[in-house]
């Protein structure tokens, strides 16, 4: 049996239209700081803000501090300077394109020798042996060769590597130079292996393992999961990790300078890998405190200024590639 009371809905009224409800704001509980706290807040975002200022106004004072002292050189030499052939401080002639053309050969030559090493090494203890003692060991190896003195590559480089090139190029009928731009890249090649190779390290350890399980589930092998989950996901990463190796490789001097030859002459030939040269940072070490002209120290410095150029370029187009590899 039905009833006849009918419940009264205070959000109607008698001619049963709704009326607006009230909302009721819950309470939210914050956090009690105290004014110490908001101050040291405050101090430590304005520090921030300080320090990323300084760090821009450094890196501007190098630049006019290298074009200063570069003025004498450019008035006497002018644009000319970047692609003349011939250094001569006897004549007062300079030309810096043996040195910027030495100097990416070197580089780059050492990157592409590096890169199957460094990668192996990264996959190797990110994923194959991330943990234990044989682990820990080979990364305390891989580290400790990014924490020796360079001049310590040079003299290996010099006393050893040299040797065994020469006796490389006498079977492959190139000149028995020895010291050279190849020599360079390989020092060069072993000095910056642990740049990328630790950071490989440390993003590969960090791709999330539901990925790798689930390719692994519906049967992938190690190589197929290597290849098609952890590589690409840690691709950004890698390209960093190579890009921090070239801008090592650009400024090194020491190592560079004890076996590339300090020969202010391009190379030539199909052997051209093989012969002496020099880089823009080689040749600012040995000559710098032999410069008795102003234009030769000018000329010096303005070299310094080229290399100063050539990696805020290299790192700026370095970015631009991630950046698109990243978004693709």
């Amino acid at each position: 049996m039905k009833s006849n009371v009918v419940s009264y809905n205070p959000s109607l009224d008698q001619s049963g239209l709704d009326k607006p409800v009230a909302f009721v704001k819950p309470k939210v509980k914050t956090a009690n700081r105290s004014s110490k706290q908001i101050w040291m807040e405050n101090f430590f975002r304005k520090a921030l803000i300080v320090i990323a200022v300084l760090m821009v106004i450094l890196v501007l004072s190098i630049l006019l501090t290298l074009i200063v002292q570069s003025m004498p050189s450019i008035k006497a030499l002018g644009v000319k300077f970047l692609w003349g052939k011939v250094w001569d401080p006897v004549t007062d002639t300079y030309g810096a394109l043996p040195f910027l053309v030495g100097t990416l050969i070197t580089s780059f030559l050492a990157l592409i020798i590096s890169i199957p090493f460094s990668f192996a090494v990264a996959i190797f203890l990110g994923e194959y042996y991330p943990d234990g003692w044989l682990s820990n060991f080979l990364k305390n190896m891989v580290e400790l060769i990014a924490a020796v003195p360079s001049v310590i590559y040079g003299f290996w480089g010099f006393f050893v590597l040299v040797p065994i090139i020469r006796v490389l190029e006498a079977k492959i009928g190139a000149p028995t130079y020895g010291s050279g731009y190849f020599a360079a890249s390989v020092v060069l090649a072993i000095m910056i292996i642990p740049y990328a190779a630790s950071l490989s390290r440390e993003i590969i350890r960090m791709v999330p393992s539901h990925l790798k399980e689930g390719a692994y589930a519906l049967g992938a092998t190690r190589y197929e999961v290597i290849k098609n989950v952890i590589l690409p996901y840690t691709k950004s990463g890698l390209l960093a990790g190579i890009l921090l190796s070239l801008g090592r490789a650009l400024g090194e001097t020491m190592a560079v300078t004890m076996v590339i030859g300090n020969s202010p002459a391009l190379p030539h030939g199909i052997y051209g890998i093989f012969q002496p040269g020099n880089t823009m940072a080689s040749v600012i070490a040995n000559e710098f405190t032999e410069a008795a002209g102003s234009v030769y120290l000018s000329a010096l410095i303005e070299l310094g200024l080229v290399l100063f150029l050539v990696t805020v370029v290299i790192n700026v187009l370095g970015k631009r590639i991630i950046s698109r590899f990243t978004n693709d």
